[in-house]
């Protein structure tokens, strides 16, 4: 016999008048993953958008307002599970409540949480990292997805990316402006700054610069970076050459590779691969015969041995 199909939990959390329930309505619940029949959604604020009778008719959802969090008990979710036999669950967060005591609930033994988005009002996060820092950090922790919606000009989203990723380094971070519309990254979002004319690269940073300078060579051409990295260098390669990598996770623990860009000796060397080096290295753009195009290629400056850094894998975003 064949156990139940998990029952997909979907938890969006963020403070009042944040955006919740139009990520709820106009992203989550468009997804390809929602599968047909009833979404039991339960709602523990009421903002300034709300769920008309129609769209939850619609859509097929029950929608089950909660007032207080000592209403989100183990019995009650085996109850909800009894009467409503949902499809899945979405749950709309107060972001007031602690999101670590909804995550270690007790949920039906079928029900897996695998999913949980915030948003954030791009015209009061200033004010909340000054005032509320620790309340709004904790929500986005666990997050997976943050949507920042309504940027004024001006905000400081480089600040805010640097702030994140050193408490959730994998979240995928989007913001909007005014009109609802994505802004795509520029060079004020980068967490180091690439008018200087030397580019030191952070430990965590490395997944974003390398994404960046295949992306974006006119920001990088003839600069100088420095960075942490391992030594590589593959079987065809020569002594003239080899690769500083690091192990970058791009979306889960089972998608980790070495990636790194060649980089030019000034005389042929032996090295130990796999040791940590600090690389001082100049920037330039060739075609590369190994990948049949053209892309980021170091000059080395300069290479010191280094320890390894307190976190050995890095993120891209």
């Amino acid at each position: 016999m064949f156990g139940q199909a998990p029952i997909p939990v979907f938890i969006v959390t963020g403070f009042l008048d944040s955006g919740k329930t139009t990520l709820v309505k106009e992203t989550l619940m468009e997804q390809d993953w929602i599968e047909p029949g009833l979404t039991l959604l339960f709602c523990c604020e009421e903002g300034e958008e709300e769920y008309e009778k129609k769209y939850l008719e619609e859509k097929q959802i029950q929608l089950l307002n909660i007032e207080e969090p000592e209403q989100l008990t183990a019995e009650f979710f085996k109850n909800c599970e009894k009467n409503y036999r949902p499809t899945q669950v979405v749950i709309e967060y107060n972001g007031m409540w602690k999101l670590e005591d909804l995550l270690n609930k007790k949920y039906p033994r079928n029900w897996e949480i695998q999913g949980v988005y915030s948003t954030v009002n791009g015209t009061t996060l200033d004010m909340y990292l000054k005032n509320m820092r620790n309340v709004l950090m904790e929500q986005l922790t666990e997050s997976g997805l943050i949507v920042v919606n309504r940027c004024p000009d001006g905000v400081d989203r480089s600040g805010f990316r640097r702030a994140l990723k050193v408490q959730n380094p994998m979240a995928q971070l989007i913001f909007e402006n005014m009109q609802g519309e994505i802004i795509q990254p520029s060079a004020e979002d980068l967490p180091y700054d690439v008018k200087s004319e030397k580019i030191v690269i952070d430990d965590m940073d490395f997944g974003v610069w390398y994404v960046d300078a295949f992306d974006h060579p006119q920001l990088y051409q003839h600069k100088e970076v420095e960075f942490k990295a391992q030594i590589f260098r593959p079987k065809n390669m020569g002594k003239s050459m080899f690769v500083p990598v690091r192990r970058i996770m791009t979306c889960c623990a089972n998608d980790t590779r070495f990636y790194g860009y060649p980089c030019k000796l000034k005389e042929e060397m032996e090295l130990e691969l796999k040791t940590w080096v600090q690389v001082h290295a100049r920037m330039e753009y060739e075609y590369v015969p190994a990948s049949g195009q053209e892309q980021p290629v170091l000059y080395l400056i300069d290479m010191k041995p280094t320890e390894a850094p307190k976190e050995e894998t890095v993120y891209l975003g």
